[in-house]
């Protein structure tokens, strides 16, 4: 026995760490992409998930009653049940994956070479956006490099400053006397329009306001659509700005943000069974199969999901095209990163919900209805993440554990799954998920979630559309009270239990199986439950403007000496460059902008005010281009340092 455990114990513990260490080498010495590697991993981590789930249903329920301990304990389950089920499915899902790459390649080939493209109209969707964050949108659309080209702003707010900005800088304009439908009535209102002209373009590109396409966009999209089956074809949404547990954990170049799997990982393989689906910006669309369907789809809050499924419906596919073609505005605080995910759940829901949704009579195969259970299923799993989080506490307080279980064989089957699925999804997502900071990701949103899942019980329609609130002032720390609430509590009550069981009056003088099993989980549901106490602690977001590193030569003169430097970083309001400290303030010369006054600004950065033609060169240096200063993949040993340093700070 050591400090109190006993030695079957220990020897668990070591059989789950060598588990680990074992299927940690097979996945350094494997590869995602070799079919082969991909299928012996799957099958393992597949047969591992289903025998813990079928132990757990044959061994470890209680009988049916209506007890507290009975009732938890069928609650756990059922939603753990959800969460595997969930895992099982995505494990089927990423045996394929579709590369459109080479697809696209021929198209743009024969494209160019027969000079045959298709004509495209933008509209650039905007609900109260402010001016500067539309500006990206406006100006790198009309500068994307294709021949039939026409950009369309759609403002839903009817503004005078944004109707006369369009004019100055050359883009139509159009509004509507009302927001009815949202997002999706805004679409149509353009489509009527535009259907109405002279002649309406081949194609339409969808973009929100905060989303700047690269210059080759429509050249890598537009020759897609020779394949007359193609109905839409989708792009991966990228962020030029950290989300909030990236920012706010100061993680933006250790982990990504948590949509990473879906687009990189999950949309691929969809798109391998033609069952990817729009994700509402950066997206092309054949205007003749919109007319088909009637316009744009309005009955469900998620219109980019249902429009994919009404195509699907007429024989049509969406087409996943995994390349960075634009990068947009990611939500910037936990509020609106909330409201994201609670309006896309609920979305889901409707969708299914529809008399002729993929749940009920509509005209889909199996397939397809069962990609949308997988996707639904992701949103069902969000209680049982309350329930990982909230049962060591029960059991300490109550004296009711969550599974009716031989503890040892729990922690020797359990443990070890959860070990290989940790390691099978990094590896199978190359490297966009990581231990305990993922769970945190999936954590932030469980309690909304829940509750918008109870609340799709009792009226799943009729809440209205919730835009995402992007670009206002973030120079404060804000704390999101209710979520930090909830965590706040949960770290105290399983700080409280580790506390009671080594140092309490009525400790016990020997631990159990069942006391060490719960004495490790209240540890990691306190280490979840803290990082994501620290997470809704805002941090400020200097400026309105997020800088990007950038390498580009430039002049400045400053107390009349004339002098060559770097600049380092830059926005459409500060830029920072290799000077020395005594230069604060001065002129400087950007080939291709011209002359900008420099001023000091705030954290050693210079402020600066371009005007129309210089602000339209910086944001197409900034995102004509791929920008690329936010982690796409993670760095598990980089961001426990980058979390150490952050808790320490705080």
């Amino acid at each position: 026995m050591l400090f109190g455990i006993e030695n079957n114990v220990l020897e668990i513990l070591l059989f789950d760490i060598g588990v680990a260490l074992g299927f940690l080498a097979f996945s350094k010495l494997s590869s995602p992409d070799n079919p082969i590697d991909r299928y012996i991993f799957s099958a393992i981590v597949f047969t591992s998930l289903s025998l813990y789930l079928i132990w757990r249903a044959a061994d470890t329920l209680p009988e049916a009653e209506l007890t507290f301990e009975a009732v938890w304990q069928y609650i756990y389950f059922t939603f753990e049940t959800i969460s595997i089920v969930y895992a099982l499915a995505s494990i089927i899902i990423l045996l394929r994956r579709a590369d459109r790459t080479p697809q696209a390649n021929a198209a743009q080939q024969a494209m160019i070479a027969t000079d045959t493209f298709p004509s495209v109209t933008v509209f650039i969707c905007t609900y109260n956006e402010p001016l500067h964050i539309l500006e990206k949108s406006m100006f790198c659309a009309k500068a994307m490099n294709y021949p039939k080209l026409n950009v369309i702003v759609c403002d839903d707010t009817r503004r005078e400053e944004v109707r006369a900005h369009c004019q100055a800088v050359g883009i139509e304009y159009l509004t509507r006397p009302d927001n009815k439908h949202a997002k999706a009535g805004n679409l149509d209102n353009a489509l009527r329009a535009t259907n109405a002209t002279e002649n309406p373009s081949d194609l339409i590109m969808v973009l929100d306001a905060d989303f700047a396409p690269q210059e080759d966009f429509l050249l890598r999209v537009a020759g897609m659509f020779r394949d007359p089956k193609i109905g839409l074809v989708q792009t991966p949404q990228f962020y030029f700005n950290s989300d909030p547990i990236q920012h706010n954990l100061g993680l933006s170049r250790s982990f990504v943000d948590d949509q990473r799997v879906f687009f990189d990982t999950f949309q691929p393989a969809k798109d391998a069974v033609d069952c990817a689906f729009c994700v509402g910006t950066s997206f092309v669309v054949r205007r003749a199969y919109v007319n088909e369907l009637g316009g744009f789809p309005h009955d469900a809050l998620s219109e980019d999901m249902l429009l994919t499924y009404r195509l699907l419906e007429k024989g049509y596919v969406t087409r996943w095209l995994n390349e960075k073609l634009s990068v947009g505005l990611s939500a910037e605080g936990i509020p609106e990163y909330i409201t994201q995910r609670t309006r896309w759940c609920l979305g889901t829901i409707q969708i299914g919900l529809l008399k002729t949704g993929p749940l009920w009579r509509g005209k889909f195969s199996l397939r397809q209805r069962l990609h949308y259970l997988h996707g639904l299923l992701n949103w069902l799993c969000k209680p049982f993440i309350l329930c990982l989080l909230l049962a060591p506490s029960i059991y300490w307080f109550l004296g009711v554990a969550a599974l009716q279980a031989d503890e040892l064989l729990f922690m020797k089957y359990g443990i070890s799954s959860l070990f290989i699925f940790w390691i099978y999804s990094a590896w199978i997502s190359g490297g966009r998920t990581l231990p305990i900071f993922t769970e945190v990701t999936h954590a932030l949103t469980a309690l909304p979630v829940t509750m918008c899942l109870l609340q799709a019980i009792r009226s799943p329609f009729g809440k209205p559309f919730k835009v995402t609130e992007k670009g206002g002032d973030r120079s404060a720390i804000r704390i999101h009270r209710p979520t930090a609430l909830f965590f706040g509590i949960v770290a105290c009550l399983s700080a409280a239990s580790i506390l009671s069981v080594i140092f309490g009056l009525d400790r016990p003088t020997e631990l159990s199986p069942a006391d060490i099993l719960n004495l490790v989980w209240s540890a990691v549901a306190m280490l979840i439950s803290f990082i994501s106490l620290i997470v809704c602690v805002e941090l400020p977001r200097f400026g309105k403007e997020e800088s990007i590193a950038v390498s580009i030569p430039a002049t400045i003169r400053s107390g009349g000496n004339t002098f060559s430097t770097q600049i380092t970083s830059l926005s459409t309001e500060q830029i920072e460059l290799s000077v020395p400290s005594s230069v604060l303030s001065g002129e400087l010369l950007i080939p291709g902008a011209g002359w900008l006054e420099l001023t000091q600004g705030d954290r050693g950065a210079f402020t600066i005010k371009p005007d129309i033609e210089q602000k339209r060169w910086v944001l197409q240096q900034l995102f004509g281009r791929s920008p690329s200063h936010i982690a796409e993949t993670g760095n598990l040993i980089q961001s426990l340092q980058l979390l150490m340093k952050r808790a320490l700070a705080s």
